[in-house]
């Protein structure tokens, strides 16, 4: 078994390798590729758009988002996969001829284990479902359009163009991450299937559009939990589930890419801080008050939504956790993460409508 991992993991390094020879020109854009596929940018960016286009849209992203990266914890901790970065150093391989030479970045030491990929797994699921719902859209009235040949082959060719940019940026997501030696060709490829599965699966589950706030929270602390749980009782049988933030600080280039955000836990707080934020917005007086009443129908407002929506949380983004004590930033961190909803879901919406009625009373 470990001569057959060591080979797939040798053949990775050689990708690894050949990427950054051959597309070292390139290393700006392999690297913004894996900044822009963060879930960060799900929260701060799309979840705001697609919840005041279409809330139902917005909704099923944060669900996807978030059970999505859950479950790519448990598969890491119970897949235990290595990173190149700090692989090449510790296999015994290659024995006495000289180990592969590597190059990092300050987005390479990622501290938890490797497979799947979390990046190309959170990428392949929220695109997946900004995609289906794009073109469920688009085609709503098909039925009354496949009489007309033109129509019928335009919806092909949106198909076809919507599905090919969703395997571009698969790849490029895929490329990056291999690139600058965070995961192997392997990780990623089963990030991208799981990611896509996990997006398909919450496409048939309708009980996440009338959730209470009661199953919110239930359904929050049972994730971190189980989470919680399954690593305490591991850590019981003498298994250290955190063991691969030891290997992170050992072979990292430089200790300051070390960065707590990206260890497992931390993952773990912003997700369930995320998802008890939406459950709480979504059934707030404040968002009753503003999404669901006649003005919420209203594109100018939707819109107005938006724009502000995108503003805030632009600007809270900018306030970061101090990192010094550990509990304090996993407490801040979940803070922050369950006002992201709470903000573009009820409080953004609530202070546009309260703005936005004067202005109608002086047209009356």
């Amino acid at each position: 078994m470990d001569t057959g991992m060591d080979l797939l993991h040798s053949s990775g390094v050689e990708l690894v390798q050949y990427l950054q020879l051959n597309y070292k020109d390139s290393q700006s854009w392999l690297t913004f590729i894996s900044f822009a596929a963060d879930l960060r940018n799900t929260f701060f960016v799309f979840f705001p758009i697609w919840f005041h286009l279409c809330e139902a849209v917005g909704v099923k992203l944060i669900w996807v988002a978030v059970i999505g990266d859950w479950l790519n914890l448990i598969f890491k901790w119970i897949l235990f996969g290595q990173r190149p970065y700090w692989w090449v150093h510790e296999t015994s391989y290659y024995g006495n001829s000289s180990v592969p030479v590597l190059e990092q970045y300050p987005i390479t030491c990622e501290t938890g284990p490797g497979s799947p990929s979390g990046h190309a797994m959170g990428s392949a699921g929220v695109w997946y479902v900004m995609v289906t719902a794009f073109l469920a859209s688009a085609f709503q009235n098909k039925q009354h359009c496949v009489q007309n040949r033109v129509a019928l082959l335009c919806s092909r060719c949106l198909r076809s163009v919507l599905w090919i940019a969703f395997w571009l940026m698969q790849l490029c997501v895929c490329a990056s991450r291999v690139f600058v030696a965070t995961h192997f060709p392997h990780q990623v490829f089963l990030g991208v299937i799981s990611g896509m599965v996990v997006a398909e699966l919450f496409g048939r589950i309708k009980a996440i559009y009338n959730a209470t706030l009661r199953q919110y929270l239930k359904i929050t602390l049972f994730l971190f939990s189980f989470a919680l749980g399954f690593y305490l009782l591991l850590k019981v049988l003498g298994v250290d589930l955190l063991w691969s933030l030891e290997k992170a600080q050992r072979w990292c280039a430089r200790a300051e890419w070390i960065h707590i955000d990206s260890t497992p836990f931390a993952s773990l707080v912003r997700n369930m801080g995320a998802l008890f934020g939406l459950g709480l917005a979504l059934n707030s007086p404040m968002y009753a008050e503003s999404c669901k009443g006649k003005r919420g129908r209203q594109l100018s407002f939707r819109l107005g939504c938006i724009v502000a929506s995108l503003t805030v949380l632009h600007l809270f983004d900018t306030v970061k956790p101090p990192t010094q004590r550990e509990f304090l930033f996993y407490l801040l961190s979940f803070g922050k993460s369950a006002a992201v909803p709470l903000a573009a879901v009820a409080i953004v919406p609530y202070c546009v409508s309260q703005l936005a009625t004067p202005r109608e009373k002086k047209l009356l």
